[in-house]
């Protein structure tokens, strides 16, 4: 299939056409990676799933009724209403649980087998100017937000979701809840007025805390009994040591960005937290959880809490519970503790993303891969009270809600790609999640080329028509539409270029599960290759699958002789898959990638 991009490319070494083609015949040209021909969900591997992650109030408008929260008479979820308007980022807009619903189909038939949600429990809906639309500004652990729906709704997206066998996973938080405890000596007694020029309460130690220099910590009037559960209306479940400045003790103890940061150091915030999404679990029946914030936690914590959940998501019939935790750092030795020692099953793999950016926005060597993932081993554990973790089980993304995406990165390069060479370089680093070890991400939105303005709030756009100006300013990539338009385009160039790598994703065993080897690396952009080895059983007998993959992350064409050393040769190695043409079977495209089946 060869599909036609923007001619706007001013490298003449750089092809102005993306061939998607396919040479196995036993490879579908037709995009049906559909979540129903896989293993039942109830049964399925983690490592067999591609997610979609995905903030509800940014996707599909599905029921208008909700748009404004809680309704005008309910002073129980008074907090939880306003913050509607569609044409302020910040704000709610009104996408909701029945319109992922909706969009389903959408989503199966890019091949997404796993969708994770940004949290969708009831917030605070109005703080500092802003609103809770991404959803972490909790204050009720027991509902749903009623910008999104109800408990009953979302149960029905779970329902429908795994009747098409497509997974459901809850972000959820255990660092903080919505921003309520105020303090004496950086608040007025109403909570609403600043004392410091700064806005901002200073980080204090435990031992300023020893020698009496503390913050004193109060409710505002009419707001003592905001959250579910009880026990987290005490200030004494708190640490309330003031804002953190994201160093040393203030990383774990301090309020991130104002937000009540718990003491997790607490028995009784455990064993409170445990019995929060325990309920959770029982309630809703999720395949699992992403963790957030998991870095501002204490590792202790972590420790008793997830064998706890995996644990009591077993006595409900879920064998294959699976939580993955967000820890913001880019190194392997920063990253893998959280498993090793922390007992999480996985974690998001911020250093892949972080190497991607080298490669294929800053033009460092390949050997920034070659060098990472000689590191995998880090991830390598065995606990008795959860299943061994490794790297095969990191979950790799390009780029997310916070720090913007990928496509953006690209856009501001020093380099000044043409727009050609950002969509070719996009569909590299995509394809780099879904064939490298690791479960692959999509974040949403990305399958319809939307860039963005940087990070936070001006890479949360609207899949559904928008009213944003700084969205629709946008120059999407492989489309002629804006973020103004409904952009749910399934003949979208990445929509359609994912589908094809879910389908080979799902293929191959030996994607999802292989022994991953580098073959060949260099401190230039350039060739990038692996192998991928598995064994494993079919129709009770014994099979081994041995794939290797060729990313090419120059804007040159490169020959394949470098790995004539017995890992490849035309003779032995059959191409199952080409994304771009080359010049022989003995060279590579610029920024494309092939794979091949070895004996």
């Amino acid at each position: 299939m060869m599909i036609k991009l923007l001619s706007l490319c001013s490298l003449c070494a750089l092809t102005l056409v993306v061939n998607v083609k396919v040479y196995a015949s036993d490879v579908s040209e037709k995009f049906t990676a559909k979540a129903v021909k896989l293993a039942p969900y109830q049964q399925r591997d983690f490592q067999d799933e591609i997610f979609y992650f995905v903030l509800p109030d940014r996707f599909y408008n599905g029921d208008k009724s909700n748009d404004l929260g809680a309704a005008a008479n309910d002073t129980k979820r008074a907090i939880s209403r306003g913050g509607f308007d569609k044409k302020n980022k910040g704000m709610y807009h009104g996408g909701d649980l029945a319109g992922l619903t909706e969009k389903l189909p959408y989503l199966d038939n890019m091949g997404i087998s796993a969708i994770w949600l940004t949290p969708v429990l009831r917030n605070q809906a109005l703080q500092n100017g802003s609103s809770g639309y991404h959803g972490y500004w909790i204050v009720d652990f027991s509902e749903i937000d009623p910008h999104l729906g109800t408990n009953a709704a979302l149960k029905n997206f779970i329902d429908k979701a795994h009747e098409r066998n497509i997974k459901v996973f809850f972000d959820i938080i255990t660092n903080h809840t919505a921003d309520v405890i105020k303090y004496q000596e950086c608040h007025s007694s109403d909570g609403l007025t600043w004392l410091l020029e700064d806005k901002n309460c200073p980080f204090k130690s435990l031992a300023q805390l020893a020698q009496g220099d503390t913050y004193t910590p109060f409710i505002p009037p009419g707001s003592e009994n905001l959250k579910t559960p009880a026990w987290l209306n005490s200030v004494d479940v708190y640490h309330n040591q003031g804002d953190s400045n994201w160093v040393g003790e203030s990383a774990i103890r301090g309020d991130f960005a104002g937000l009540d940061d718990v003491d997790t150091n607490s028995e009784k915030v455990v064993k409170g937290m445990i019995d929060i999404y325990t309920a959770i679990i029982d309630e809703f029946k999720p395949d699992g959880f992403r963790i957030d914030t998991v870095k501002h936690v204490n590792m202790a914590f972590w420790q008793t809490f997830s064998p706890a959940l995996i644990a009591h998501a077993k006595t409900q019939g879920i064998d294959n519970f699976f939580m993955y935790g967000e820890v913001y750092s880019f190194e392997p030795k920063l990253l893998s503790p959280f498993t090793l020692e922390g007992k999480l099953q996985s974690v998001l793999d911020f250093a892949l993303q972080g190497a991607l950016q080298q490669t294929l926005v800053e033009q460092k060597g390949t050997d920034v891969l070659a060098k990472l993932f000689a590191q995998d081993y880090l991830y390598q554990t065995s606990h008795q009270d959860i299943e061994n973790t490794n790297a095969n089980q990191l979950v790799n993304f390009t780029g997310n809600h916070d720090m913007g995406r990928f496509a953006y990165t690209l856009k501001e390069s020093d380099y000044n790609y043409s727009e050609a060479e950002q969509i070719q370089r996009n569909l590299l680093a995509h394809a780099l999640l879904y064939f490298s070890r690791g479960v692959p991400v999509i974040y949403y939105g990305d399958e319809q080329g939307f860039v963005g303005d940087g990070g936070d709030q001006a890479s949360r756009q609207d899949m559904m028509p928008s009213q944003v100006v700084s969205y629709n300013d946008d120059d999407l990539l492989a489309s002629n539409h804006t973020t103004a338009d409904d952009n749910f385009d399934t003949s979208h160039l990445f929509y359609q270029s994912f589908a094809q790598y879910a389908e080979l994703y799902q293929q191959y065993p030996a994607l999802r599960f292989g022994k991953q080897s580098t073959v060949y690396a260099q401190g230039t952009p350039g060739i990038f290759a692996i192998t991928r080895s598995h064994s494993f059983s079919l129709n009770e007998q014994e099979k081994e699958q041995n794939l290797l993959i060729v990313f090419n992350t120059s804007d040159q064409v490169k020959a394949l002789k470098v790995l004539d050393s017995g890992i490849y040769n035309d003779k032995h190695a059959k191409r199952l898959y080409l994304s771009a043409e080359s010049q022989g079977h003995d060279k590579i495209a610029p920024l494309s990638f092939a794979i091949y089946q070895l004996p």
